[in-house]
Parts: C-alpha cells; structure tokens; sequence
C-alpha cells in the first residue's frame, strides 16, 4: 500500500511539474532581462530579433502610434488591419505580446486565416461583428460581438470576423506571443510564388482547370 502511495505521488508531482511548465511551453519564453529592444538593423539572424544596446535605448522605443488613425478599407474585402507585432514596434521583443486594429467597412470581412504562434483575444470597439473558429473536428464556433465585449480564437485555429453591423466596424486583437504569424489559406493556394501545381488544386477542390483558373484571377495582386 505505501508503495502504491509513493507511486501516486511520483505521478502527481510529475503532473505539477508539467501543468507548471506549461505556460512557458505554449507561449513566447520569458525574458531573462527588463527589456530587450529589437536591433531590426542587425545583421545577425537569429529566432527574433536581437537587443539593441542598452545605452541606445530610447523613450519611443516603447511607444507606438500605429494604432490611432483609421486606415483605408477600400478595397474587395472591406477590410483593413494595421499590427504593431515586433517588426513594427520594437519595445514589444521578448516580451510576448502584440496588438493589431483592424477595421471592417460595412459587409466587411477579414477572411479566414489562422496565427500559428499565437492565440487572439478580441475586443470591440465599435460595431457588431461576428466571430468565428472551426476547431480540429470541423466544429465552428461563433458568435455576434459587441461594443465592449471579448472573444478569445486559440492558436492556430482557422477563424473569421464579418462586419453584421450597420456601420463601420472596429476591433482590437491581442496576441500572446510578439509575432503571432498569419497564414490565409487562400493566398496558400491561390496566390503562391511559384504557382500551387494545377493538379493539386483541381483534385484539392474537385474542380476543372477552367474553373481554378477563374477562382486563382481573383487573387491576382494580393
């Protein structure tokens, strides 16, 4: 009996010991200094950015405007989404966290894509959007957001905002790592560089070439 005690009690500390770990394991890596200052001229390529020095630090450093004009949403879309992620904001290295604002013209649609290194939490600031995310079993979960209030897409899952409001459409989106990433998976198929082989898109969607052809001309440009 006390050695299936003492047993139980391996596994229970083991079971801490990785629940306590976690947040390290499924987030950027905490910093090992206050700060660290992105030196986005360096030429050294490391995973992120490496420090400014300490004594070229600045103010503005850990300032950013980028959020506070609204950019254009003219566009087939309706949409528009200005991040301050590291590259654009160099304060925000090491730190894992960034923000985007994205606005949606009315009938506006940011579409379906996915942040690989990072989960989203979404707050409205003004208008009605509906927010939306499949989960591996194909699942789609959603709902219609308002002025005020939160919606959280884990990582890596493919998910949508579409403006239902009447008017314009605001949002902030708050990642937990520095550079959250961003795949749209249909500029990965539509819009590559060399072009998806014709094969492959027209057995993936059970069309003839004709019809690809016609959906990939959409996606000239983008």
């Amino acid at each position: 009996m006390a050695s299936s005690r003492s047993g139980m009690l391996q596994v229970l500390l083991v079971v801490a010991a990785a629940l306590a770990a976690a947040p390290c394991v499924l987030s950027d890596p905490p910093p090992l200094q206050d700060f660290c200052v992105a030196d986005l001229k360096a030429a050294t390529a490391v995973d992120g950015f490496p420090c400014k020095p300490a004594s070229t630090v600045v103010d503005d450093d850990f300032f950013s405007a980028a959020m506070v004009s609204a950019p254009s949403t003219d566009n087939p879309f309706g949409v528009n989404s200005t991040r301050a992620t590291v590259s654009a904001f160099p304060g925000l290295n090491t730190l894992g966290l960034s923000i985007t604002r994205t606005d949606l013209a009315p009938g506006g649609i940011n579409p379906p894509h996915s942040h690989p290194r990072g989960s989203e939490l979404v707050l409205v600031l003004k208008g009605e959007i509906m927010v939306g995310f499949t989960s591996a079993a194909n699942r789609l979960y959603s709902k219609v957001v308002k002025e005020n209030e939160l919606y959280v897409v884990p990582r890596g899952l493919q998910h949508f905002q579409l403006n239902v409001g009447t008017g314009d459409a605001l949002f902030m989106a708050m990642f937990d790592a520095q550079s959250p990433g961003l795949v749209v998976p249909t500029l990965g198929l539509f819009a590559t560089k060399p072009a998806m082989p014709m094969e492959v898109l027209t057995k993936t969607f059970l069309l003839g070439e004709d019809e690809v052809s016609a959906m990939k001309s959409k996606f000239v440009g983008f």
